[in-house]
């Protein structure tokens, strides 16, 4: 299986096809990206209900951090991979349910593959970031350190953060433009790598082979995608802080707690939305460049629907 190169076009119809992700079976795909969504917001709640429901300081607030970080390199890989999987039946008219989605943790699954591919990204990301931090950024890591200590130690109820530490260190603006140029590059390995070991059956050097391959040769859907993506996402934030706002200032004319419930499901929705879309356009992407057959532009694929 090999890759190829795909029309510039390609990365509005990858968007436009995830908007309409799950219309064969929404409850197997709705389903399992809602239980990722769930499982991945767990470190974040155990951290909070650590730090403020027990009283831990900043210290021990940064190791339950690195913790939760750890078995989330383990995890994380297993569910992409299932739901990619539930995609990819739901897409295909094969039977699937949401629960498939933990399949991936089985023996049989190719959990060694897809645990395997996610740690050797998450090395080459770390591997670049402290190159261009070593090369461009000035004591990048001290200051970050130093932030979020102080950070921490405010909301425990500690003196606020200085001005002189929220200044940005010099050397900042480089490495936040070479850091986006390369999470976009990037961004294509991952979806195409991680479609070649959940899909394709590759092994993990052949995955991030291909990976590199299909992105080289797609660099111009894959901006015209980026592009679009942070003209949707600007356009989703302001939709649904507009109907937030309205919804909070209704609820709060009868008590605050009611603002807080009505305005609470729409951030839940923003946020299954964005899981949605982003993994549908995983698996479009890797399915044009990598799948079984040419893509082709079908009504059906492209049709929006309300």
């Amino acid at each position: 299986m090999t890759t190829r190169a795909v029309s510039p076009g390609s990365g509005w119809r990858w968007l436009r096809q995830a908007i309409n992700l799950g219309r064969n079976n929404p409850k197997a795909v709705f389903g399992a990206v809602a239980l990722l969504a769930i499982i991945a917001l767990i470190p974040s709640v155990v951290q909070l209900a650590l730090q403020y429901g027990l009283g831990l300081g900043p210290e021990a607030v940064m190791t339950v951090i690195g913790v939760t970080t750890l078995a989330s390199l383990a995890i994380y890989p297993l569910l992409i991979g299932g739901l990619l999987r539930v995609i990819d039946a739901a897409e295909n008219g094969r039977p699937t349910r949401a629960g498939a989605i933990f399949d991936t943790f089985h023996a049989d699954g190719g959990r060694g593959r897809l645990i395997g591919f996610g740690l050797l990204m998450t090395a080459i990301y770390l591997g670049v970031f402290l190159l261009v931090i070593s090369l461009l950024g000035k004591d990048f890591m001290g200051w970050y350190w130093q932030l979020i200590t102080a950070a921490q130690a405010q909301q425990a109820g500690g003196a606020p953060i200085s001005p002189e530490l929220l200044a940005l260190p010099e050397g900042f603006g480089q490495v936040m433009a070479i850091g986006s140029l390369f999470a976009l590059f990037m961004g294509g390995v991952y979806a195409i790598g991680f479609g070649q070991v959940a899909l394709g059956g590759r092994s993990v050097g052949q995955a991030l082979g291909d990976g590199f391959a299909g992105t080289l040769k797609n660099v111009l859907p894959i901006v015209l995608l980026a592009v679009l993506s942070v003209v949707g996402m600007f356009a989703l934030v302001l939709v649904v802080t507009i109907v937030g706002g309205i919804l909070a200032m209704l609820g709060g004319l009868v008590h605050a707690m009611l603002g807080m419930l009505l305005v609470m499901p729409v951030y839940i929705g923003m946020l299954l939305v964005i899981y949605v879309v982003m993994f549908g356009v995983m698996y479009f992407m890797w399915r044009d460049i990598c799948g079984d057959a040419p893509a082709v532009d079908a009504p059906r694929d492209d049709r929006i629907e309300v």
